[in-house]
């Protein structure tokens, strides 16, 4: 049987994931939005490049959730994009009864799957989304992580002109501000980026800079762009988690799972180094902290606490 991913909301994040995940051959995918011919129009472009690309995979595009039913994953991009001058905090209560909303559709017909949320505030609309379906921790993820990483990563090969794929990056952490990019397990072909300083290959100033940028990194796209916010990354790092599930690869991927003493915090979502396969959520790995970068992560669990708390959950 081929697996069906649904993902709500058919704008650009939306649409460019689901290019991505029949472009893998991962699983047919139906696409919901509330305007009308634009999930359908999207599909039926996409299915039209089937027979070029190679694939057989099926694309579905509706205004209404019957299609998603028996869904293996769901992906919930529903809400409105941040625009110039508009933080993360103030989508909060917008969202908020959009993804609502949503979970509650997309749970009912499909109540075994895993639910990806990429809905802005993140955390907060992960913790909607957990409450509105009532499923276990294990199948209600939020994609933040491997996005934030995906960008660190690509400043770190900027900086020192090397491929991506020698470089590693975590990002710990709310999705936002408070995000905290972890340099001691940063990589250049394996060698940390602290000792990259020590052999004088960068100064501080340089690592402190893409810090920085990495936390800065979807508001430079929201600016450059004016119009709209980042899809392609988001869409990318959509599709790693989606893959990770779907072909149950066990692998090790910074997520924003719902915590359960792990990292001495409960009942919130945080981005932690997370172990993904076909139940969602494996594994939470709890790696070791300096005094300053765990006082770094408790700056972030208390801007997501604040958020949840004004959320009617």
């Amino acid at each position: 049987m081929r697996r069906k991913v649904s993902i709500i909301g058919a704008g650009n994040v939306g649409a460019s994931a689901a290019e991505r995940i029949v472009l893998r051959r991962l699983a047919d995918v139906v696409m919901v939005d509330i305007v009308e011919g634009l999930p359908q129009g999207k599909a039926l472009d996409l299915n039209e490049a089937g027979p070029v690309d190679g694939y057989d995979f099926r694309l579905t595009g509706s205004n209404g959730y019957d299609e998603t039913r028996d869904s293996d994953v769901v992906v919930i991009t529903s809400g409105l994009p941040r625009k110039p001058g508009m933080s993360r905090d103030d989508l909060l209560q917008k969202n908020f009864e959009i993804v609502k909303g949503v979970t509650e559709q997309v749970s009912r017909r499909s109540p075994r799957a895993v639910l990806i949320v990429v809905s802005n505030p993140l955390d907060a609309m992960a913790h909607t989304a957990l409450k509105a379906s009532g499923f276990p921790r294990e199948r209600v993820l939020g994609m933040a992580g491997v996005l934030d990483s995906a960008r660190m990563r690509f400043f770190i090969a900027e900086e020192f002109n090397v491929s991506v794929e020698d470089v590693t990056a975590f990002v710990l952490g709310g999705h936002g501000d408070s995000m905290v990019p972890l340099i001691r397990y940063s990589t250049v072909a394996g060698i940390p980026l602290p000792d990259l300083v020590k052999m004088k290959w960068t100064t501080q100033a340089r690592i402190d800079a893409i810090v920085q940028r990495t936390r800065d990194g979807g508001i430079e796209v929201v600016n450059l762009l004016k119009t709209g916010s980042a899809y392609y990354a988001p869409a990318s790092s959509i599709v790693q988690m989606v893959e990770a599930i779907l072909l149950d690869t066990h692998m090790i991927l910074p997520c924003a799972v719902y915590l359960n003493g792990e990292y001495g915090y409960r009942d919130l979502f945080m981005g932690v180094p997370a172990r993904l396969g076909a139940p969602g959520l494996e594994k939470v790995i709890e790696i070791k902290l300096t005094a300053e970068e765990k006082k770094a992560l408790d700056r972030s669990a208390e801007a997501v606490r604040e958020l949840v708390s004004k959320l009617k959950v």
